[in-house]
C-alpha cells in the first residue's frame, strides 16, 4: 500500500512494439516470480523456528538494506549503464534464488539462511530499481512517461496480487522448494528481455575528476532539496508512508477484530484493495486529464485517501471497508503514477538514480516507524484508531501541496534537464 516518486507532463500511449514491450514484460514475469517468493518465504521461516523475533527479521531484513545502502544504488545507477545494470542485477539474484530452492530440496535450509536471502535481494534490489527509473525514460518518449508507469505498476499488480497470490498455495502445497525455484525462473527470464533492449545511453555530462561515491551521493540529495517541487512532494511522501505504515500493521487486527471479520472477510477487503489498484493503473491518465495537472491530482489524491481512511476507522461494517480499501487502493496507485513520473520529468538525467533514490529512502524510513506508532495506538485507543492516526498524517501530506500545486504544474521540468533520448 505504500507509496513508493512540478509539473503538468503529457499523456501520451507507449508504443508496445521493441523496448516497452520488453520492459514490461520483465516487470511482470519478475513481479510473479516476487508473489510466489513473497507468500513462501513467511511460511517457511514458520516451519523452520517458532521465534517470532526471528521471523520478524525476515520482514526487516526487506527493509533493512533501502535504509543502509538505497542512496549508495543510487548513485551507481547514475555511473553505470542502466540496461546492463538491471539484466546483471536479475541474474545475480537468479542464481541466487535458485541456490536457495537447492537448499531447501535438500532439507539444509535455515534461518539464518532465510535472513540472508531476504537481505541480499533486498539489497540487489537498490541498484536495480533505481536503475529501472532511469531506464524507462530512454525506452519511452517523454510525453508518454505518465502511461507507461501506468501500465508498468497496472501489469505487477495484476500479475502479482491475482495470478502469483492464486497460485502460490499450489506451488507450496507441491513442494516447499518449488516456489523459489519459479522466482529464480522468472529472475532469468527477465534478464534475457532487459538485456535484449537496444538502446542508446542518455547522454550525461563528462565525469568531474576526483568523484567518489559520497560526493555524489550528496550531490543527489542536493539536488532533491534545490527542487521546491521535489522537495515538497518528498515531504508529502515522507507524511504520508508514516500512517501508511502503521495502517498496513494493524489492518488485520482492525478486520478481525473491530469489524469482528474472519479470515473471509479479510480476504475480501484485501480484493476490494486489490481491485481499487488495478482500476486506479487503468484510468490514471484519465485522471490527470479530467483533475487538470499532475501536481493537482497529488492534491486530490492525497485528500481521497485520508478522507476513506476516517470511514475506514469509523463505519463499523464489512462492506464499506471492503469500498474504503477499494479508493484508497485506487488513489495510492494514482498517486504512485504521477510521483514516479514527476521525479523522470523533473530530475536531470545525470543525478535521476541519485535523487530516486534519495525519494525511496526516505520513503521507506517512514513505513517502519509508522509500524511501531500503529501498535502502540492500537494497544491504547483500540484496533480502528491506527486507520484514523493514517488518516490525519495522510491529511497533513496533503496539506503540504497547495503552495507547490499554485505554481508547479506550468512548469514541467527540471530547469537543468538534460534532454532525454528517444529511440
Amino acid at each position: 500500500m505504500a507509496r513508493t516518486g512540478s509539473g503538468a507532463g503529457g499523456v501520451g500511449a507507449p508504443d508496445w512494439r521493441g523496448g516497452f514491450g520488453r520492459l514490461w514484460s520483465a516487470a511482470v514475469v519478475s513481479r510473479f516470480g516476487d508473489a510466489l517468493r513473497g507468500m513462501a518465504l513467511p511460511l517457511l521461516a514458520r516451519a523452520l523456528t517458532p521465534d517470532p523475533l526471528l521471523i520478524a527479521l525476515v520482514t526487516a531484513c526487506g527493509f533493512a538494506p533501502w535504509l543502509l545502502f538505497g542512496l549508495l544504488g543510487g548513485a551507481l545507477a547514475d555511473r553505470v549503464e542502466a540496461r546492463r545494470a538491471m539484466w546483471a542485477v536479475d541474474l545475480a539474484r537468479g542464481l541466487l534464488t535458485a541456490g536457495f530452492a537447492v537448499a531447501v530440496a535438500a532439507g539444509a535450509a535455515s534461518i539464518v539462511l532465510v535472513l540472508a536471502l531476504a537481505f541480499a535481494l533486498t539489497t540487489l534490489q537498490t541498484l536495480f530499481d533505481n536503475a529501472a527509473t532511469a531506464l524507462l525514460p530512454a525506452v519511452v518518449p517523454h510525453r508518454a512517461l505518465t502511461a507507461a508507469n501506468a501500465r508498468l505498476m497496472t501489469g505487477q499488480e495484476v500479475i502479482g496480487r491475482f495470478v502469483g497470490g492464486p497460485v502460490a498455495p499450489v506451488l507450496i502445497a507441491a513442494g516447499a522448494a518449488l516456489p523459489f525455484a519459479a522466482d529464480a525462473a522468472t529472475y532469468l527470464v527477465a534478464a534475457a528481455l532487459v538485456a535484449s533492449l537496444r538502446i542508446g545511453a542518455p547522454p550525461r555530462p563528462p565525469a568531474a575528476s576526483g568523484r567518489t561515491l559520497r560526493r555524489e551521493v550528496a550531490a543527489g540529495i542536493r539536488a532533491l532539496w534545490r527542487d521546491r517541487v521535489l522537495r515538497v512532494v518528498c515531504g508529502s511522501v515522507a507524511l504520508g508512508n508514516v500512517g501508511i505504515g502503521a495502517l498496513i500493521a494493524e489492518l488485520v487486527v482492525l478486520v478481525k477484530d473491530w469489524l469482528g471479520a474472519g479470515d473471509v472477510g479479510y480476504v475480501g477487503v484485501m480484493t476490494g484493495y486489490g481491485a481499487g489498484t488495478v482500476l486506479g493503473g487503468l484510468l490514471a491518465g484519465r485522471v490527470i486529464a479530467a483533475v487538470g495537472g499532475q501536481l493537482r491530482t497529488l492534491l486530490w489524491a492525497g485528500v481521497v485517501q485520508a478522507a476513506v481512511l476516517v470511514a475506514l476507522g469509523t463505519v463499523r461494517a464489512l462492506w464499506p471497508a471492503a469500498l474504503a480499501l477499494g479508493l484508497f487502493g485506487f488513489a495510492g496507485t494514482v498517486w504512485n503514477v504521477v510521483e514516479v513520473t514527476v521525479v523522470q520529468q523533473r530530475a536531470p538525467v545525470a543525478l535521476l538514480g541519485r535523487i530516486s533514490s534519495a525519494f525511496r529512502t526516505v520513503s521507506i524510513a517512514g513505513a517502519p516507524l509508522g509500524a511501531l506508532l500503529g501498535g502502540a495506538v492500537a494497544l491504547a485507543a483500540g484496533p480502528n484508531s491506527p486507520a484514523l492516526l493514517a488518516a490525519a498524517l495522510l491529511g497533513l501530506g496533503a496539506a503540504v501541496l497547495p503552495p507547490v500545486v499554485r505554481g508547479g504544474d506550468s512548469a514541467s521540468s527540471h530547469s537543468g534537464q538534460i534532454p532525454h533520448t528517444v529511440p
